[in-house]
This record gives C-alpha cells, sequence and structure tokens, in this order.
C-alpha cells in the first residue's frame, strides 16, 4: 500500500510522516511526501527529531507532488490545514484523500525544551496512527472498512 503525506511546504510534518511510515511500513506500507509549494530543504530540527530515533533521512526531500503525477497512490493524506483546503491535482482523483491535521512543531516559539516536546507530540501521533494502520493491513481489512478506520484516526490525539 502506497502513501503521499502532504503539508504546503513539505519541510516538517509531511517529512516526518513519510520517514515514520517507511520506518514502521516493513514493506507493507510505502511512503513519500510532497507539497504544493515545497520549501526546498527539510527543516533541520525535522532531521534532527528522526536522526534521535535512529529512523533513516538519506532519501528524504521537499519536492512538489507534481513530482508523483505518475505514482501509483493508494492514500493522500494532508496533515497541514492549509494543504487539506487547497484543490489537489486531478490525477489524485483515484486516491483515497484523508486529512489528518497535525500542529507544526517547527513553527513552535520557545525554549529547546518546548520545541522537542512538540516534535515528541507529532512524532507520537504519527507512530501511533502508522502502527495501527499497518496492523490493520495485517488483518486483511476490507478496503472500505480500512479507509473509514483511517480517516477516524483523524480524531484520536
Amino acid at each position: 500500500m502506497k502513501f503521499l503525506f502532504i503539508c504546503t511546504h513539505n519541510r516538517c510534518r509531511s517529512i516526518l510522516a513519510e520517514a515514520i511510515c517507511n520506518y514502521y511500513g516493513d514493506g507493507d506500507i510505502e511512503a513519500v511526501s510532497a507539497g504544493s509549494s515545497p520549501a526546498g530543504q527539510i527543516h533541520p530540527l525535522t532531521l534532527k527529531a528522526l536522526k534521535t530515533l535512529d529512523i533513516p533521512t538519506e532519501n528524504l526531500s521537499s519536492e512538489s507532488w507534481d513530482a508523483y503525477e505518475d505514482a501509483d497512490i493508494d492514500y493522500i493524506i494532508t496533515v497541514c490545514d492549509k494543504a487539506a483546503k487547497e484543490n489537489c491535482p486531478v490525477w489524485f482523483g483515484r486516491a483515497r484523500q484523508v486529512h489528518w491535521g497535525l500542529s507544526d512543531p517547527s513553527s513552535i516559539d520557545g525554549d529547546q525544551e518546548s520545541i522537542n516536546a512538540a516534535f515528541s507530540q507529532t512524532i507520537g501521533i504519527l507512530e501511533k496512527r502508522i502502527k495501527q494502520i499497518k496492523s490493520w493491513i495485517g488483518q486483511g481489512i476490507e478496503e472500505d472498512e480500512l479507509f473509514n478506520r483511517i480517516k477516524a484516526l483523524a480524531e484520536e490525539p
């Protein structure tokens, strides 16, 4: 199953989601990420947070959703509210779309402890959701039910 995580600038939340999904997906779930207006570089604290957890970062990049025009994507998950309100390109019409609004840990103004806590919270949410999806895939849940469950994850903390 293939996921595309979208955040407007593709520099923090969508990158975290891609890396975490690939790390815990064990080949059952593959992920890429993109943005409608990519920053062109990953936020340094995003890379630092992933490296602290020993999650690989070498293949990550900030790129446009245009790069996935011909990709076979099963799910598109927007992780920022701004991206969720944007009109997705027509070629995404065949993928199921879900919105998981997550706070941007890279936008926190505060001391290092507050910033670290924000990253930990976002990473924890993503880890929990990705692990849950992987377990559902392993159970062979029917496609429409899986979609409903993935959408419902947005309501969980």
